[in-house]
């Protein structure tokens, strides 16, 4: 009985061609678009699967509000795992992460063997037992000893293979530019996997990181992330960890007393004023997709609203498939209704006519899984390329995916061939054989009004929603970010330089052609911007000024030459001079004015507790800078003189404004200054324009994927609205005739064939519009900055929608109101 039913099946998808065709093409489309939205959605919820105890593990985060500022951040200070493994019983371990920043490392040259020297950025220190909570697999050497002692360095294959070549890596020594001594390989790391959260090159132990060795005392100075372990015999983790966030207070309150008494601002006094510092511990399998939130200096994190979003797109794309499927069949039914009425009188029950039809829908659905699952083995270098992703078709066999495609393809059928199958097993035989009671408007008709309604819906919600995302990136790169971003190099490793050389060669840099000026500061605007965070206390010029009594400043140490490099607005006061002594000067944003509450800033003071008690005078008020991207408001901002030794930073940078559009050979001459300085560092250059754009990476991808699954949703709401356009031409061809024999022009039957499709795609434009609305308003509350949805937007989207719609059906409207009206009537 089964084989039966696919040979019927298999004939009828022979004998109806076009409609097959547009059948198993929507449907392919559909089920192609899902795969690739899946094997993206699997990468993204696999991240730090791999490790064996990853369920016990969790990342420390800081809740604060301090100094005028409120933040949630992963960085926390030194003592926080010391302390939460010395209190809580229920912590097993600690262990925690540290950026060095940039480092040239070399290898020590032997016998004939060239040096290899090269500017690595991913090494990390972390503590003796990293290696045994995030238990990454080891080639080479072992976990448990590998950091334990001082100047020890853990590769990856690919750094061993860099600095080595073939040779046996273990016991070879590595050179890095900050540190004296040389630093002996004891073990290899297999290359992490993609989808890891953490990516680095080399691990040093946290013992030879001397910033983290001098702030050992603070519980301020949050550089460091800090993963603790629970106990294996912890059944209820929830629970667990709830019990320890309420905990923590009570040991924040004891054991960062004396750290905060020491930078001026005792903890109950902060605690009085509504200020905070508390600590979550946040599932590490969360870390990667649910940090949107928090502060961070990862660039590997994804956002789980984006999985959202694509699985519901990939939701939609295959109902819009099956809905065409559900519409031409429907709509197909004259042409099945005698072959249904004649089973039921030889007498076939209404059960297995329906095996039948989703016998067919089932055909039809293996068929296009196959030519879907071609079309991912095409379209995956694409996607990979346009989603910064590297799966590959293989993953299909892993993870449980072929099992997800073998359910959507039998989903897909049942979806797709249930209403067909209960619609047209309803029929009355004797009103079928007799060919009336077939075509009243009713039911039938408002389910394919309503389906065609459903899926040009959805596909307009999605074109607008492709408009605002591209709007809101375009505004984000366009925006007045109170600073020069165009023709503006960055070198980084200015600090591998002495400090005399360092205003050499800026200097040196200033003479060249094409360079109008140039800059040293600790940290540059960008992707990579850190600065310097600390708490500073205002100080009254009399006592009837009322001031805030704390302000935390981010900061950046820098020269005179930094306000005009970057064509910095200074709206009051005067830059940096050499005419002056600048040690003990200050300058700040207007937010910074606001928020400490001064009518007339200039010459008023600000006390640096963490300086033993410094304190600094305004001299300047520079307009508000977006030192990060637009999703982050601008926060209170001071610049520091180099001369103030206020902040001891490992970082250093040149700015290089230029005006001259032949960048290559400018380039090439700042290239061949730099070897003459520091020939042993390889030379390493970036645009500040860039560096913005790289900010907003991750929504250009997301914008992008968007803008291609919104096209192949149109294709598919297309591909059924050129199948109903057939079958409407087909089934009017008397009426055509008629009208043209009475004298109608070819205009107005296309008119005729062409409005009521067309009704049913503006009405599609206006359910859609308010949902569209709802989804990119809450989509844009992530930018601190951002557009206004505008009216134009809708408008535009449904007219384009029409247009497309008008195209789709034009070609046979156009054709039935061509054709010759005796014909039509003689075959009649």
């Amino acid at each position: 009985m089964l084989k039966n039913y696919f040979t019927i099946a298999w004939r009828n998808i022979l004998r109806n061609k076009i409609n097959s065709t547009i059948n198993i093409s929507g449907l392919a489309i559909g089920m192609a678009c899902v795969i690739l939205i899946a094997l993206y959605i699997t990468d993204e919820l696999s991240y730090d699967k791999f490790f064996g105890n990853v369920d016990h593990v969790y990342q420390v985060n800081l809740d604060a509000n301090f100094g005028g500022q409120q933040f949630y951040t992963s960085g926390t200070p030194p003592p926080v795992g010391i302390a939460m493994k010395k209190e809580f019983p229920e912590i097993k371990a600690y262990t925690r992460m540290y950026a060095l920043g940039a480092q040239v490392v070399s290898n020590e040259v032997a016998g004939n063997k060239t040096q290899n020297h090269f500017t690595e950025r991913r090494i990390f220190g972390v503590d003796s037992n990293y290696l045994q909570v995030f238990d990454y697999a080891l080639v080479q050497g072992n976990a448990a000893e590998c950091l334990q002692k001082g100047h020890s360095v853990v590769i990856t294959q690919e750094m061993a293979k860099r600095y080595f070549g073939n040779d046996n890596a273990i016991g070879k020594t590595l050179l890095l530019d900050q540190y004296k001594e040389p630093f002996t390989v004891t073990a290899v790391l297999k290359n992490p996997p993609e989808q890891s959260t953490f990516r680095f090159d080399m691990l040093i132990p946290m013992i030879d990181c001397p910033m983290v060795k001098q702030f050992t005392w603070s519980w301020v100075w949050g550089q460091v992330n800090t993963y603790v372990l629970l106990n294996d015999n912890i059944k209820d983790l929830p629970a667990a960890v709830a019990a320890l966030d309420k905990k923590f207070p009570a040991m924040v309150r004891v054991q960062a007393a004396a750290a905060f008494k020491r930078i001026g601002q005792p903890l109950d006094e902060l605690i009085k004023k509504g200020g905070k510092w508390d600590f979550h511990l946040q599932p590490f399998t969360d870390v990667h997709l649910h940090s949107a939130n928090i502060g961070t200096s990862y660039i590997t994190l994804g956002d789980i609203k984006y999985v959202y979003i694509f699985a519901a797109i990939a939701f939609f794309i295959i109902v819009l498939a099956c809905v065409n499927f559900m519409n031409l069949s429907t709509a197909q039914s004259a042409k099945r209704a005698k072959e249904v009425g004649i089973r039921k009188v030889l007498g076939s029950m209404r059960v297995q006519l329906m095996r039948q039809f989703l016998a067919e829908a089932m055909l039809y659905s293996f068929i296009s899984a196959i030519i879907a699952l071609l079309l991912v083995v095409t379209l995956i270098p694409a996607f990979n390329q346009l989603s910064g992703k590297t799966v590959a078709f293989a993953s299909i066999f892993h993870n449980g995916i072929w099992l997800f495609i073998l359910l959507l393809t039998l989903v897909t059928g049942l979806l797709a061939g249930s209403y067909p199958a209960f619609y047209l097993t309803s029929f009355n035989p004797v009103s079928v054989l007799k060919g009336v009671g077939l075509f009243k408007k009713g039911a039938n008709q408002l389910m394919r009004n309503g389906l065609v309604v459903f899926q040009f819906g959805v596909s307009i919600a999605l074109i607008i929603c492709t408009i605002i995302v591209f709007q809101q990136l375009r505004f984000a790169q366009n925006k007045d970010l109170g600073l020069k971003k165009d023709n503006v190099v960055i070198l980084p490793n200015m600090e591998k330089m002495h400090n005399s050389q360092e205003e050499t060669f800026r200097q040196q840099l200033t003479s060249m052609p094409g360079v109008a000026n140039a800059s040293i500061t600790s940290d540059v605007p960008g992707v990579a911007f850190y600065g310097f965070t600390d708490f500073y206390i205002p100080v009254p010029s009399d006592p009837t000024e009322h001031l805030s009594k704390d302000i935390t400043l981010t900061s950046l140490v820098t020269d005179e030459y930094f306000i005009p490099s970057l064509k910095m607005q200074l709206l009051s006061g005067r830059n940096f001079s050499k005419d002056f002594n600048d040690s003990t000067s200050v300058i700040v944003n207007e937010t910074t004015v606001k928020q400490v509450g001064w009518k007339h800033p200039l010459g008023k003071y600000i006390t640096y507790p963490g300086g033993d008690g410094q304190q600094f005078k305004v001299i300047g008020v520079v307009k508000d800078f977006n030192v990060q991207s637009l999703r982050n408001v601008v926060t209170p901002f001071a610049l520091f003189h180099v001369s103030s030794k206020t902040n001891q930073l490992n970082t250093s940078y040149a700015i290089i404004s230029a005006r001259t559009t032949e960048m290559p050979a400018l380039m090439k001459n700042i290239e061949n200054k730099w070897k003459e300085f520091l020939p042993g560092v390889p030379f390493e250059y970036s645009f500040l324009d860039k560096d913005y754009e790289a900010l907003y990476r991750a929504d250009e991808r997301m914008g992008s994927v968007f803008g291609v699954f919104t096209f192949f949703s149109i294709l598919v709401a297309c591909l059924g609205l050129f199948g109903l356009s057939i079958y409407t031409a087909e089934r009017r061809t008397k009426e055509i005739g008629v009208r043209k024999v009475l004298g109608a022009s070819v205009q107005s039957v296309v008119t005729l064939l062409s409005a009521d499709f067309l009704k049913l795609v503006g009405l599609a434009a206006i359910v859609s519009f308010p949902v569209a609305w709802w989804a990119m308003n809450t989509w844009l509350q992530a930018f601190a900055y951002r557009i206004n949805i505008e009216w134009w937007v809708f408008i535009a989207s449904g007219v384009l929608a029409l247009l497309v719609a008008l195209c789709t059906i034009s070609f046979h409207a156009i054709k039935a109101a061509l054709a010759n009206p005796v014909k039509s009537l003689r075959t009649e």
